[in-house]
């Protein structure tokens, strides 16, 4: 479950907030002013996060080592066309 808070309930009632993340596997999205500004998520989950962006981080690297010479709107128009192919198959 996910729950919205303001940061000053967020402050306020952090013990029981953690305690949601921990026991319940909820995350939290803290808001100031009205606008979502971080979220408390358990850890597991996080790493979780952080693997995926690390693998994210490397593909895209590779993409763009490859892409080096290719003017980029011929290689935007390349990978719109592999994608679009890879989505038929499904």
């Amino acid at each position: 479950m996910i729950t919205e808070v303001n940061a000053v309930n967020f402050r306020q009632n952090l013990g029981e907030m953690l305690n949601q993340v921990q026991y319940r596997n909820d995350s939290i999205v803290i808001s100031k002013g009205g606008k979502p500004v971080a979220a408390l998520v358990d850890a597991e989950l996080f790493a979780r996060i952080r693997r995926m962006y690390d693998r994210f981080d490397a593909l895209s690297s590779r993409l763009a080592e490859g892409y080096r010479d290719v003017p980029e709107d011929e290689g935007l128009t390349e990978i719109d066309a592999l994608v679009a192919e890879e989505r038929k198959k499904r």
